[in-house]
């Protein structure tokens, strides 16, 4: 089995050393506390990272804000020239990095490099979107004016991303954000610092290069306290948070109370119904995919399948037989689809939520147990988990971030879009359906209330194109495609009277 510590070489094209400052601002520096990067495929530690103090924070915020008054003044479309740059130098180190992700995240290494062609595909959205950023031109009521919208940017835009995108989420915020003529204060995990370092110095290198300064792309590696300072920064109009409900709720409450913008993209309960004249064939691997892929570590993980008692058991019979073929292990390895759990911690809660399961009267129908063994160092390794539940259990109401799947019966349509909607989260849902009625009431305004509903696909696996994102506990945010873009831009409505008189509107009358 390939340890994560033996990978030198990778990790010095990557710019990375043993000892890392965690602080850019237009140089690299950090005096904070250090701390180690563990691999999750085998413990190994790959490298040690200084955080910021409070007082660097301050100089980074101020730097940024410095690279904002200049960056800001530069046409979009020259904004975007930068922005093609970035995703051209991502390309190039495609492999390197995605490797990193799955070294630092535990990803197998399609995914590593799925996550980093996100990156890329982001920026050839954003630089087309340095071109369009469009205002309306509206009828005025007046004689001889004219009205407009037009948008400009807010200046420093906070992100705070989580472990299991720790590239692509930034990229989303950042390509976008710096084409609309912000800079980006990122604090990454603290349990994937080395990939935001990597990412970091490929983005600074190409603005050395165009004579633009990189503090428009400033990083800070810090804990809770860290990203709480930024929440209460007035500096910063916009947070952009990825994570837990709990955390979402923290910065959200901090941010409205300074009246600042928040962008917040929380937990997922995602579910799949299973139709009765569905393609069980395409419904099987849609699932699989959904529960397993980052061992169920994506918020857009398959949590639930909805499925008409009339197929459940023949629908159940097959995903055993797919759990069965799943190859657990190291994910570099060629032919393994499910790498580990992000800590030990994560198969403690993975445990903990099987144990309510049962209390609750469900039923274990395959795996959830924890791996070991010489093919499973580091104690981050499970089963997949497939599992007989109701969905009134409070335990399927709950986010497990693990591959935990509940398959659930229905009776009528209505009652699987009820089930669908009942969980405190929002975001990702499905249906594989033949039947053009069962899809036109699941995307209905009766039907699902989630940010995405797809029809005869799963629910992980979103394009870039479209807006990402969700409802309720999922906390509203909308990032990447579509008009997200104006997220980052402040509003602004333009009267120009080109007449001699100074009419009032609604025909107001004044002196």
């Amino acid at each position: 089995m390939s340890r994560a510590d033996s990978h030198p070489a990778l990790l010095k094209r990557l710019g990375l050393k043993r000892a890392n400052p965690g602080v850019f601002c237009g140089e690299w520096f950090g005096d904070g506390e250090k701390f180690e990067s563990v691999s999750p495929i085998d413990g190994a530690v790959l490298g040690t990272v200084t955080t910021a103090t409070p007082e660097e924070y301050e100089q980074a915020v101020q730097r940024a804000r410095t690279a904002f008054e200049k960056w800001r003044e530069i046409p979009a479309p020259k904004r975007g020239e930068i922005i093609r740059q970035l995703g051209d130098a991502l390309r190039a180190a495609k492999a390197d990095l995605g490797r990193l992700v799955s070294l630092e995240a535990g990803k197998i290494t399609a995914e590593g490099e799925g996550e980093v062609q996100e990156m890329i595909d982001i920026c050839d959205f954003a630089v087309g979107l340095s071109r369009q950023l469009y205002g309306l031109t509206i009828a005025s009521e007046r004689p001889r004016h004219r009205m407009l919208e037009q948008w400009h940017p807010l200046g420093i835009v906070g992100v705070i991303t989580a472990f299991n995108f720790p590239v692509a989420v930034w990229a989303w915020n950042a390509a976008l954000a710096a084409v609309c003529g912000n800079s980006v204060i990122w604090k990454p995990s603290e349990q994937t610092p080395l990939t935001a370092i990597a990412t970091t110095r490929i983005a600074a290198e190409v603005c050395h290069k165009n004579d633009i300064d990189p503090a428009i792309f400033t990083l800070i590696v810090g804990d809770a306290p860290m990203g709480e300072r930024m929440s209460n920064d007035r500096r910063l109009p916009l947070i952009s948070a990825t994570g837990s409900v709990r955390m979402g709720r923290a910065v959200g409450q901090v941010v409205s109370r300074r009246l600042g913008r928040v962008l917040l993209e929380l937990g997922g309960n995602n579910a799949i119904i299973v139709a009765p004249g569905a393609d069980l064939d395409m419904a099987v691997r849609g699932i699989v995919f959904g529960a397993v892929g980052t061992a169920g570590q994506r918020c857009t993980s398959t949590r639930r399948i909805l499925a008409h008692e009339s197929i459940l058991p023949e629908l159940t019979k097959r995903l055993i037989t797919a759990y069965k073929q799943v190859r657990i292990g190291n994910p570099l390895t060629p032919g393994i689809l499910m790498g580990p759990l992000i800590s030990p911690r994560a198969v403690a809660a993975m445990q903990a939520a099987l144990e309510q399961l049962r209390a609750e009267g469900g039923k274990i129908l395959y795996g959830g147990e924890p791996l070991s063994g010489p093919d499973y160092p580091g104690g981050r390794y499970v089963r997949p988990c497939l599992a007989s539940a109701r969905n009134d259990f409070k335990v399927v109401h709950e986010e497990t971030f693990a591959p935990i799947l509940y398959l659930i019966s229905y009776r009528e349509l209505g009652e699987a879009i009820a089930a669908n909607n009942a969980v405190p989260q929002g975001l990702s849902s499905a249906i594989f359906t033949n039947d053009l009625r069962e899809a036109g009431e699941f995307l209905s305004a009766t039907g699902s209330d989630c940010g995405i509903a797809n029809v005869n696909i799963g629910t992980s696996g979103a394009e870039i194109g479209g807006a990402f994102g969700g409802e309720k506990d999922t906390g509203g945010g909308r990032e990447s495609g579509s008009d997200s873009w104006k997220n980052y831009m402040r509003r602004q409505t333009v009267t120009i009277n080109y007449s001699t008189a100074l009419p009032l509107a609604q025909g107001i009358q004044f002196g």
